[in-house]
């Protein structure tokens, strides 16, 4: 299927991730911060990442800002997938180029909606 980056400092959450991900057929790499996760989209060139808002360091929003604006990741997906559940915090991710905002925790079938509906196209049952 696809090559999904999940950028996450949760260990927890990252684990979550890597087990609904490797289930649906996606092959799963991961960093654990924004600098990191900037860093290894530019190398890995991911189908699509999935980024935590509240890091160390280089926050989710500044490095969503950072692929979206950079020429060589710019194509690449961003669904942030957070805690941050105000209207406020969904506009921002959107003006940093998210393409998706989902609030934690997430469904196993929401988060494969909305993967497939970004790399596929609308899903079926959306």
């Amino acid at each position: 299927m696809a090559r999904i980056l999940v950028v996450d400092d949760s260990p927890t959450e990252t684990e979550a991730f890597r087990q609904i991900l490797e289930k649906n057929g996606h092959e799963v790499l991961n960093a654990t911060n924004g600098a990191d996760g900037v860093a290894l989209a530019h190398q890995e060139k991911p189908d699509l990442v999935l980024m935590d808002i509240v890091m160390p360091g280089l926050n989710g929003f500044q490095a969503t800002r950072q692929l979206t604006r950079s020429q060589e990741t710019r194509h690449i997906p961003v669904i942030i997938v957070t805690t941050k559940d105000q209207e406020t915090d969904r506009v921002w991710g959107k003006r940093q180029g998210a393409s998706g905002y989902l609030v934690k925790p997430v469904t196993e079938q929401r988060l494969c909606a909305e993967i497939d509906a970004l790399l596929d196209g609308p899903a079926d049952y959306l």
